[in-house]
């Protein structure tokens, strides 16, 4: 006798199976897109990812930086270089302490990368203004909820 099962149960079951297939294709997609705003940049792929960070967390040092990319410090020094080189970002010394470093992003810079996204910032927006405002914190609990997983997924991998 063949058993089929039914109900709430597998109706959740497939939907979570949808939800994280959808993820998978959102993260080939951001992929995707990175890869050409850093082409159009004039960037390598890790030197976008960084100057992300760095503009999100402006002003970081670099091993705190080294820290969130996932990056060996000898790695990243030759990322900064170019950054630095092409104008990205700036390397200053900490006011708190002198002897260390600090990067922070070049605005006038960081506008052509804001530019770069501009399709995917505005198709967001346009997708926002189809949910209320309840719908949203729900998505964004998720998303955040999702980004904390994925963070944790990541540690459990990386050994030091």
């Amino acid at each position: 006798m063949n058993s089929v099962v039914s109900g709430p149960g597998r109706e959740k079951r497939r939907l979570s199976i949808a939800v994280r297939e959808s993820l998978r294709e959102l993260g080939v997609q951001l992929n995707l897109l990175n890869r050409q705003v850093s082409a159009r940049a004039g960037l390598k792929d890790v030197d976008l990812e960084c100057l992300d960070l760095i503009g999100r967390h402006n002003p970081i040092s670099p091993g705190a930086l080294a820290k969130l990319a996932g990056l060996h410090p000898a790695t990243l020094t030759g990322i900064l270089d170019r950054l630095e080189k092409g104008g990205w970002v700036e390397r200053s010394r900490d006011p708190a302490d002198r002897r260390a470093v600090v990067l922070r992003s070049v605005r006038e810079r960081n506008a052509e990368i804001f530019q770069l996204y501009a399709g995917m910032t505005g198709a967001v927006d346009a997708l926002c203004d189809g949910y209320s405002e309840e719908e949203l914190k729900v998505i964004a609990d998720f998303l955040t909820r999702t980004t904390t997983a994925g963070r944790t997924a990541t540690a459990a991998l990386t050994t030091d």
